[in-house]
Formats: structure tokens, sequence, C-alpha cells
């Protein structure tokens, strides 16, 4: 896996399945070229599917299945878990998004592609991008 590697946060899979074309076009696009992932983002991906968008979960699995096809899973562990706490405390991020930053931190990679978080935002060499920002 090469450091320079994006890593995509849950909003950018959830557009995948959103009828906001300037959002599912861009966010399309990124997950074509490929990244990286955590199991997190998967759990939350299924969760926002199943009840904002009422998808089935054999859809979702389908779905599901691309991501994993085009991107590396990184799993969460203790030391994620805790770098996550420890971005909490550092950063004021909700436990959540310290556990996106932590993951994508361990990694190795250079770039979070999010919405949730401030556009430029460098946090330990894990420069934030925000995709859907016009």
């Amino acid at each position: 896996m090469s450091e320079t590697e994006a890593f995509f946060d849950t909003n950018v899979l959830v557009y995948l399945i959103s009828a906001d074309e300037a959002k599912s076009g861009p966010a399309e696009a990124l997950l074509a070229s490929g990244g990286v992932v955590s199991v997190q983002v998967l759990n939350e991906f299924v969760a926002v599917a199943e009840r904002k968008f009422r998808i089935a979960l054999p859809t979702i699995k389908t779905i599901l299945s691309t991501v994993r096809a085009v991107c590396h899973v990184t799993p969460l562990d203790l030391e994620t878990h805790d770098l996550g706490l420890a971005l909490v405390e550092r950063c004021g991020f909700s436990i959540y998004d310290g556990l996106i930053v932590a993951a994508a931190q361990q990694a190795g990679c250079r770039m979070l592609y999010t919405e949730d978080l401030q556009d430029g935002q460098i946090i330990d060499g894990l420069t934030i991008r925000n995709p859907f920002q016009n």
C-alpha cells in the first residue's frame, strides 16, 4: 500500500447511492481510482443504506463487494481505538471522526476525503479534503 493513498470516509460511499448527482459523480470517480476504507466505514455505510435509503441487505452487500474490490479495507483494533481517543482529546473530534482519522493515519494515507472535517486541515501529515465542496 502506497503512503499516498486516499482514505474515504463513510459519506463518500453514501453518495454512491444518493440521487444528488453533484455528489454521486465525484464519489464514484474518487472510489474508481481506489484507496482505503476501514471496517468502521463499511459498518456505517450499512447503517445509513438500510435506515435512510431503505436498501435491502443483499443490494448493500453487492455495493460493498464493489467497494471492497477497489479499496483496501483496514481493520479497527485497540491501537486504532487508542489513537482515535488521543485525537478526540487533542483535536476535539467526535469519537467516530477520531477513529476515521486514526485509521487513515495507520494505513499510511496522506489524504482523507470527507465532508465532516475542515477542508485543508492537516493532522500529523494527513490532509483533509472535502471532495464535494464547490
